[in-house]
């Protein structure tokens, strides 16, 4: 991208520099071309932006959809409540079993492909039923850097990407979502609590139960970014970089290593390198390198 000089000069910007506003524009293009929409609603800042925008531009065409299962915790599925009510769009709540497949609950890397996999069936059904046009997931340019295996779920169900086909980036949609006074521009990344165990560990809803209750207390301190990775019978805590400083004081590792004990863990640890997103993806990189 260029930019107009006073003296006629052209300067070269970085690509970070170019304004969102005309994949905005595209992304809005991609909903009217859709017609209608289901939007799988999180209420994390991709989803929560998706299901604005297509809001804004459908109107009853468009429906949000959050799915509740045992690994959608408490916590979440309050800032999704509150983010709908108050952009005033359509939103609903559904049920999903992905806990009934064995092959979801024994834990392998594939482990979100059989999530998405229920999700989207979910949402398939009722597609066809209301009569909408599309199923939609907030799934964003950055979002092709990592290991996301509920992607080939998506494609195998024909869902729309409307995010990643008008190339926009996390750091895009937070700032559309800034501009448009949006609550969850800068809401911390959110992910499901079986994201919490460790890849072979088999996920319960009583090991998520724990985790939940343990994100919770440590949140109670003032902590926005936090996972509680379950590792057996021992927690280890992250907690955003920016926030480590005040977790690793002795005072208050203490505190956090109690409130998760509490929470039914037998040994609680605060990593020093803190919060890193899709941390527990490092042991598939290394043993595929």
């Amino acid at each position: 991208m260029t930019r107009e000089m006073g003296s006629g000069e052209t300067m070269n910007l970085p690509a970070e520099h170019v304004d969102p506003k005309g994949k905005q524009e595209k992304l809005i293009a991609c909903l009217r071309a859709l017609g209608s929409v289901i939007v799988a609603f999180s209420g994390g800042a991709d989803s929560a932006f998706l299901a604005w925008t297509a809001h804004r531009t459908l109107d009853a065409r468009a429906l949000a959809i959050t799915a509740l299962s045992p690994s959608f915790s408490a916590h979440d599925r309050r800032q999704a409540e509150t983010f709908a009510a108050q952009v005033g769009m359509q939103h609903e709540f559904v049920e999903t079993h992905e806990f009934e497949n064995p092959q979801y609950v024994v834990n392998q890397a594939d482990r979100c492909y059989h999530c998405k996999t229920e999700l989207f069936g979910v949402l398939e059904k009722l597609r066809a039923e209301r009569g909408f046009a599309a199923v939609t997931y907030g799934v964003n340019a950055d979002d092709m850097k990592d290991f996301r295996p509920g992607h080939r779920a998506a494609s195998e169900f024909g869902v729309a990407a409307p995010l990643l086909d008008a190339g926009l980036t996390k750091a895009d949609i937070r700032e559309l979502s800034r501009r448009a006074g949006l609550a969850t521009w800068d809401r911390p990344a959110s992910a499901c609590l079986s994201s919490r165990v460790p890849y072979g560990m088999p996920v319960t809803v009583e090991t998520l139960s724990r985790i939940e209750q343990a994100e919770s207390a440590v949140r109670e301190f003032g902590f926005r970014q936090v996972r509680v990775r379950a590792h057996g019978e021992l927690a280890r805590i992250e907690i955003a970089p920016d926030e480590l400083p005040r977790a690793l004081q002795a005072e208050m590792v203490e505190a956090l290593a109690a409130c998760v004990r509490d929470s039914g863990f037998t040994t609680a640890t605060l990593d020093a390198e803190g919060y890193r997103q899709g941390s527990l993806n490092a042991a598939l990189k290394k043993r595929d390198s």
